[in-house]
This record gives C-alpha cells, structure tokens and sequence, in this order.
C-alpha cells in the first residue's frame, strides 16, 4: 500500500489518487517557509512545555530535533518527499522518525494556523529585505540627481550647477525643471513604498498560533508565549480570522505591484531620456545590449524588462484578491494559492530592484542635450505670464497675453525672444519693459527658491542633503 500522507491518517483507508496528491502537492514551492515554520515550531514546543502540556525533557529534545533540521534545511541537505503534501508535513515527519517525542509537537495546533504563522514571519522578513533593497536603490537615485551638474559654464548657469532640463506634461516640453528634481521624484515615490512594506509588516505582527483549525483549543496553552517567542506584538484576536485572514499577504502584494509600478514609469524616462531622438542620458553598456542584426543598436532591455515584469506584480495581487473574493470562513484549501504569488513577486522585485541600482549608479546625463532642448524661449511662456502678475495684471489676462505673444512669434517664425517691440506691445502693452527678465532660463530657476518643493536650485540641493543624510545610513 502507498505511504499515507499524515493529514490522512487514522480517517483514511487507502492513500489519495497520484494524480490528486501531483495536483494538490504544495512542497515544491511552500519549502520557502521552511525557516519560518521550524521557528514557529521551536516556538511551540517551547510553549508547551512550559505550559505543562507536554514532558519538558520532550520538549527539549524535539526542539533539539527541530534545530537540527533547521541547519540541514539552510545547507541544503534535506530531503523533501512530495509524498507528503506540504514543508509542514515534511518537517514533522522527519522530526518523529528522529525523536519519538516529535509526536507531541502537533499538540494544539492544526496546519491552518501553522502555515498561518509560517507566512506571516516570510511576510514580515521579507518586508524588512525589500525596505532595505529599496534604500539602496534610494541611494542609487540620489547619487545619480548630485551627478546631474554642469561641467562648465552654460547658459548663464556657473560649472557645478545643478543641470537644467525640460520638465515634461503629456509628454510636450512645459517649463524647465532641474534633472537632480526629476530624479529626486523617484526617491519620493519609493520611501512611500518602503513606508508600505513597513506598514504590511506592522499588520502581519499578531500571532495566529493556538486558533487551531477554527476554534481554537481546550488545552490550557500560552499564546503571548508563543506570539512573545516569534517577536510578534500578541496573538490574534479572533481564531476564526487568524487562519483565514490573507488581508497582509494582499498587502504585500499591492506594496509589491504599486513599487513595480513606479519602477516602470522610471523605466519608461529612462527609456525616452536615453534615445537619439532626446539623447539626455547615457546608460551604461553593462546594462543594454545589441541587436542580433543591427550593429548600431544599444537597447535599453534593463529597463524594457523592469517595466515589462510589473505586470507580473500586477497580476499576483490580481490573482490572490481573486482567490480572496468569494471565499467563507474560516479556512479553505484555496488558501493553498497565497504562496506562489508572493513568492514571485518577492523575487521580482528583489531582483529589479538590484539590477536598477547597478543601472542607475552607471548612468550619466549629457548636459549638452539637455540644454540644447531648452533652447525654445517659449518654454518660458509662463515666466511671461507670471511676471505681468507681479506688476499687477489678472493672472487670466497675463495667460492670455503670453500665449498671445507665443502665436505671434509662430506666425512670425522667430523664437518668442526675438519678437520686435511692436509684437510684444500689441500681445500686451507692459512685455516691452518685462519680456527680456521673464525669459531668463537662470532667474526662472532662482525664482523657484521661492516656494517649497519646487525646482529652484537652492530647495534641491536642500532636498539632495537630506537624502543624502538619510541614505548615508
């Protein structure tokens, strides 16, 4: 007769059809939890333990047991049997055949609120490694901003300055901006993110061990113990929820996609600053390729592969909020589906975030690019508007009056710098005396000091010191 799994001991006659136990088989990927369910059970045992549930000299070994697997599971050694099921039943099993007392460990406990446990300590790890990853990254970005200078005078702007840049909406050159304020946007979407994942570990911090399948149990146990052992803040509150609650692993998740999702959209600038047609940014060779038939090319597949997997993020939080979506309390085996797409996307994100910062700490800007896209007076036609305001004209009136002088030099076919006196007077009668000081590329940027969280030189090279001080760290 076939080896039973134990979930179908006692209850069973005969084992589950092959082609059952090949469909419902998790092992091949929940080994992940591994760590984390052997901690649960030292945790455990240690419980009970002190809670007299259990001889403590047993308990002392099966957590001696359980530490020897735990070095055998981090070197590689262990042998996983498809057999049985899931790394749960796989480690338990291991353990009886190894110390007779092991089969006490399931005392008060089900697989529900173990694989509950064991997914909320991955969840609540791998967090705090993606927090970490997305620093880096940070830092990577803000390095990239300080490189983002002039080497030599330009455009009335001193050699060290701070590269001047079109700022971009709809994609249409708007207004200048600083390259470092760009890229400094990037550094801010993602300590939202690393603020996300912080939070999503906060929330997976209450203890699911002791609910049992559902109900709990009538065996007196401890579970701040236990939540206390495994650095949890306390134990769950209500069992029916601990089992069945995924609500930190769609957490995870969203945290996951919507990162991937401001990784794509730099992606996407990277993509657009470093073709021929802007040529504002050089991307390291290390991090683009050829073309099998094209000997010119040098192909931004980095970052064409970053924006590409976040529909991978995107569609694990899909996924899992679909298993999520019509199920009853408490437990149910569609659970089984939480696994795979966190893992996924923990990897993805891992390793997007890595191969960013690589790319990233290898790429330059090409100031003469930059500024030779700046050259069209007219994307100072704001600084016009802006400028009849302060000496007094309705802002409605002055937007009408600059666009009025930006037609006029279309019609004429100069540059909006080079309309006659009798242009600027017929678009407004004040832009003869004015117009010269509004379309000063230096003073537009000097006037953006003037307002918090604008691209004025002095508020980012402040913003660039904190960041610095903060991913100095």
């Amino acid at each position: 007769m076939a080896r039973k799994p134990l979930s179908r001991s006692g209850r069973f006659s005969g084992g589950p059809d092959p082609e059952v136990s090949a469909y419902s088989e998790s092992v091949s990927y929940d080994r992940a939890l591994a760590p984390h369910d052997l901690a649960g059970s030292i945790a455990h045992a240690t419980m009970l333990a002190k809670s007299g549930l259990i001889p403590a000299r047993d308990g002392a070994r099966i957590v001696s047991g359980l530490r020897r697997l735990a070095r055998e599971v981090k070197e590689g050694r262990f042998a996983w049997d498809p057999v049985l099921e899931d790394v749960h039943m796989n480690l338990e099993a291991a353990l009886t055949r190894r110390v007779s007392a092991g089969a006490r460990l399931h005392t008060a406990r089900s697989r529900n609120d173990q694989v509950a446990t064991g997914l909320r300590l991955w969840t609540r790890e791998t967090c705090a490694g993606l927090g970490a990853a997305i620093a880096q990254l940070q830092a990577a970005l803000v390095r990239l901003a300080d490189r983002a200078r002039l080497s030599r005078p330009s455009a009335g702007l001193p050699r060290g300055h701070l590269l001047p840049m079109p700022g971009y909406t709809h994609l249409q050159r708007a207004q200048p901006i600083l390259a470092a304020h760009h890229v400094l946007a990037y550094v801010e979407m993602l300590e939202r993110d690393r603020a996300r994942f912080a939070d999503c570990a906060r929330r997976a911090g209450e203890c699911p061990l002791g609910a049992g399948a559902l109900a709990g149990t009538g065996l007196r146990i401890r579970r701040a113990l236990t939540a206390r052992l495994l650095g949890f803040r306390a134990p769950s509150a209500n069992s029916m929820d601990a089992v069945s609650d995924r609500d930190f692993a769609a957490e995870f998740l969203f945290a996951a996609a919507l990162t991937g999702v401001h990784l794509s959209r730099l992606a996407e600038d990277l993509i657009l600053w470093s073709t021929v047609e802007f040529g504002f940014l050089a991307l390291p060779e290390s991090h683009t390729t050829g073309s099998s038939l094209m000997p010119q090319k040098r192909n931004p597949d980095v970052a064409e592969l970053g924006r590409g997997k976040t529909g991978r993020l995107v569609g694990n939080l899909v996924a899992l909020l679909t298993v999520l979506k019509g199920l009853p309390l408490a437990y149910n085996r569609d659970l089984q589906e939480d696994k795979e797409p966190l893992f996924d996307s923990a990897r993805t994100l891992a390793a997007t975030l890595s191969v960013f910062r690589g790319m990233l700490d290898g790429a330059r800007f090409r100031p003469e690019a930059c500024l030779r896209a700046l050259a069209d007076p007219s994307m100072l036609a704001t600084e016009l508007a802006e400028e009849l305001v302060r000496r007094g004209t309705p802002f409605r009136a002055a937007h009408h009056a600059a666009g009025a002088a930006v037609r006029l030099a279309e019609e004429r076919g100069v540059p909006l710098d080079r309309l006659s006196a009798a242009d600027w007077r017929k678009a407004h009668p004040l832009f003869p005396s004015c117009a010269k000081t509004a379309l000063d590329l230096r003073r537009a940027l000097q006037r953006r000091d003037a307002v918090e969280g604008a691209p004025g030189p002095r508020q980012v090279e402040a913003r660039l010191r904190v960041w610095r001080r903060r991913r100095a760290r």
